[in-house]
């Protein structure tokens, strides 16, 4: 199957001479139609950055970012406008991402406003992207403050559907829920791909997270994509010690079994201190 989103050998660098970071370094991947890309690591591994790039919302050094086989690295603001047809995102943050002295309809109303659709039908779409994320058509005309982290997720995932795209970059979307909240929106954002057919790169810090809605995942460390296979392979028996490190890092209801993890967790940092010295 051909590719919808392909990275060749990316590089990110900020800042210039000897003050530069480099928060990629030769990152290659690739999403295909309809699939979902897990993306995971701790902060500061360089994951959000890469979602970032392929928004346009980091400076791309070298290397590519092409869309249907078009780079999209170097768009100008016109072409950009236009390529969030097809690409979407969604924030950690939902509330930072409405305007909270607009309407939920008006919200979402907008994005379909600037390309030309005529009021009544954008109402209708806005109505019809409602009803998919489960709110209500009462909601219409109230505001972001009235909501809860879970409702206003949803109207942010509205949103980022309404105008169709193919590819949605969700930025750590459940990292910011309570654990029900999140179990909720997941089973939403599984739900959606199955009915759209959407492709998402789903970053996040949690590999219980990534495994409950991810086809593949890719391991981020230190700027570099580490391992990377089926999702259920990477978060259950990863090959990578970084990747075990993780794994053992995320908890389990049981106390036995979580006291077990810790253990490994912590000897497999004293491999890692070692080495360093």
């Amino acid at each position: 199957m051909t590719a919808l989103l392909e990275v060749n050998d990316l590089v990110v660098d900020y800042g210039h001479g000897r003050r530069a970071f480099r928060a990629l370094d030769g990152i290659s991947l690739d999403i295909a139609p309809g699939e979902c890309l897990g993306l995971v690591g701790e902060s500061g591994s360089g994951k959000s950055t890469l979602g970032k790039a392929i928004l346009g919302l980091a400076p791309v050094t070298s290397g590519s970012i092409r869309f249907e086989g078009q780079e999209i690295s170097g768009l100008g603001r016109r072409a950009r406008r236009r390529l969030a047809d097809d690409v979407q995102v969604v924030f950690q943050d939902p509330y930072g991402s409405l305007n909270p002295a607009m309407t939920i309809g008006d919200i979402l109303a907008e994005p379909l406003l600037t390309t030309g659709i005529g009021a009544t039908a954008a109402e209708s779409k806005v109505r019809e992207m409602l009803d998919r994320v489960r709110l209500p058509e009462s909601v219409m005309d109230r505001y972001p403050s009235e909501f809860s982290g879970g409702q206003r997720q949803r109207i942010a995932i509205a949103r980022a559907l309404v105008r169709g795209p193919r590819l949605i970059v969700c930025d750590e979307p459940v990292s910011a829920l309570d654990l029900t909240t999140q179990a909720t929106i997941l089973d939403l954002f599984i739900e959606l791909q199955r009915d759209t057919g959407v492709a998402y790169l789903f970053v996040s810090h949690d590999l219980g997270v990534v495994r409950r809605v991810c086809h593949r995942v890719a391991v981020m460390y230190r700027g570099e994509i580490v391992e990377i296979g089926d999702g259920e392979q990477v978060t259950r028996s990863p090959q990578h010690p970084y990747s075990e490190r993780l794994r053992l890092a995320s908890p389990v209801a049981d106390p036995v079994a979580q006291r077990e993890r810790r253990a490994g967790w912590l000897a497999l940092r004293e491999v890692r201190d070692a080495a360093v010295r």
